[in-house]
């Protein structure tokens, strides 16, 4: 069992800047791939990025790429979320999430557990 916290949001103006981060807890953190995915009021939860076991690869939605940074710290069981220049389309509910793999993975199934999301909201 893998228990995950999401830590860091919060209200910023649109161009600001926020990092999340993901503690995780009960299996081993450097085995398994993780992700962070959003879902904004009245949309279906959507993909934004994905980080290897060892954070060697990465994968980012198209809507964040060049804005957003992925990465992880196995020493401290941690993931982060690095968001810059954000825009009121980055308002939602984020949630950090692992897989039971060691590899990049984007679709919601392939993700076993899962963070209970922190609010991010971008005001205009």
């Amino acid at each position: 069992q893998v228990q995950l916290v999401e830590s860091g949001g919060g209200l910023v103006q649109a161009g600001g800047s926020l990092r999340l981060s993901c503690a995780a807890s009960g299996r081993t953190f450097s085995n398994y791939a993780m992700g962070w995915f959003r879902q904004a009021p009245g949309k279906e939860r959507e993909f934004v990025a994905a980080i290897s076991w060892s954070g060697g690869s990465t994968y980012y939605a198209d809507f964040v790429k060049g804005r957003f940074t992925i990465s992880r710290d196995n020493a401290k069981n941690t993931m982060y979320l690095q968001m810059n220049s954000l825009k009121p389309e980055d308002t939602a509910v984020y949630y950090c999430a692992a897989t039971i793999t060691a590899w990049v993975r984007t679709r919601e199934p392939e993700y076993a557990y899962w963070g209970q999301g922190t609010q991010v909201t971008v005001s205009s």
